[in-house]
């Protein structure tokens, strides 16, 4: 019990210190004795495990948690100085580890008196890979400082807190970011067919999370193509890069320059703004916010900031004969024209993603059955596919899926 006056010490993970869990495990080792608190803490720390799916030792586990969540001196500088922070904070941070790593090392029953909590396992398995990934590099360290090297690795890698947690976000009402729990798990690979498309956006962001220069990317065509499946697909692929998804709309363009300057702050994060499924009527003035934005306004855009927008329209404002024809009543009747194409020409790749033909189609649809491991003949396959094409939305990959989808429910 020697160590129970020193968790107060801690110095750069004080913040640890405000935790209701903590201040009362505190309280705890200053009177063993107890029980009714014991008792509260053990439902306390289950009733955690159960909500954030941890298992182990779930001591261990939530100060994990905590250190992954807390916005500690050492977590916050790693992300401002690009991942190095200075000697001075180093060692300070390593003699909060020799505080905090007999902590991790222990029995929970050495404090608790049953072994309930020694090796629990929650209900539902955790799905946070980086959450994974440091739980199971903490239990390997063999000293504080090697302690203090995993969780700086782990803030160098992730971040801390909602960024280090979730791939993608959304810009709410209060002005800030919400990290989206049930995020599409879908991977690059499993969109079938558009191999060109995929790869000029795969290298646009490759290069954009390596830190080479990148365009922002307009994806325009069909419905149902996998516009933008391709794009949360990415988010998927390069989040152990440090790439996250900020899905906004369009009513939320006024907020684009504070959604920038947020995005700014986490200089060792890159981020792919998203806009699905974006046009514009021609009465409509928002898009004038995203092309000043984008390109032409005094304040520059983010260095770690792409914007990434799918749509059917080509020039993502609504075009008439009329703003080309004779009814057109301006002066400068091209200046019309140059207006509508000003927002599509600041995107610096324009990617086209048209509707499959029929063989193309019927391939989207094989492999679909092949993944789901359909045990039906190619030619009935085919033949149904077809069918369904024709007296549903026609030929598309979203079309493909809503047919495979339909034999699955048979089946």
């Amino acid at each position: 019990m020697s160590i129970i006056p020193n968790i107060q010490n801690l110095i750069v993970c004080r913040s640890l210190l405000e935790d209701g869990i903590i201040k009362k495990f505190i309280t705890l080792l200053k009177e063993n004795n107890h029980s009714d608190l014991k008792n509260a803490l053990i439902y306390e720390l289950i009733d955690k495990a159960e909500s954030l799916n941890l298992s182990g030792n779930l001591l261990s586990s939530y100060i994990v948690y905590l250190m992954a969540q807390g916005k500690n001196i050492a977590a916050v500088m790693t992300e401002k100085s690009q991942g190095t922070i200075g000697n001075s904070l180093y060692r300070a941070f390593i003699n909060d580890m020799e505080i905090i790593y007999p902590l991790l090392k222990a029995s929970p029953s050495t404090y608790f008196d049953t072994s309930l909590l020694d090796d629990y396992r929650s209900t539902l398995k955790c799905n946070n890979l980086s959450i994974i990934d440091l739980q199971d590099k903490v239990k390997t360290a063999t000293n504080p400082k090697f302690l203090a090297d995993t969780f700086i690795d782990y803030y160098r890698t992730y971040g801390f807190g909602d960024i280090a947690n979730f791939r993608a976000f959304r810009w709410n009402d209060t002005n800030k970011l919400i990290g989206i729990r049930h995020f599409d798990k879908m991977s690059i690979d499993e969109i079938i067919g558009y191999e060109y498309q995929k790869s000029v956006l795969l290298a646009n962001t490759e290069a954009f999370v390596s830190g080479r220069p990148a365009n922002n990317a307009l994806l325009v065509g069909a419905r149902g193509t996998g516009k933008s499946s391709s794009v949360k697909a990415l988010a998927n692929k390069y989040f152990s890069h440090g790439l996250r998804l900020v899905e906004i709309t369009k009513n939320q363009l006024v907020s684009l320059p504070q959604i920038m300057e947020t995005l700014r702050q986490s200089s060792r994060k890159k981020f792919i703004i998203f806009l699905d499924d974006l046009s514009f009527e021609d009465f409509e003035v928002e898009y004038k916010y995203l092309k000043s934005n984008i390109e032409g306004g005094v304040e520059s855009k983010p260095d770690n900031v792409l914007i990434y927008a799918t749509s059917n329209r080509r020039h993502l404002i609504k075009e008439t004969w009329k703003d080309r024809g004779a009814e057109n009543d301006d002066i400068h009747r091209a200046d019309t024209v140059n207006e509508t194409i000003s927002l599509s020409d600041r995107f610096g790749i324009t990617i086209s993603y048209l509707s499959p033909n029929q063989e193309e189609y019927l391939d989207i649809v094989l492999g679909l059955a092949k993944k789901y491991n359909l045990n039906i003949s190619a030619e009935e396959l085919r033949a149904g596919a077809i069918a369904w094409e024709v007296s549903h939305s026609g030929r598309s990959g979203r079309t493909a899926q809503q047919y495979i989808n339909h034999l699955l429910g048979k089946n």
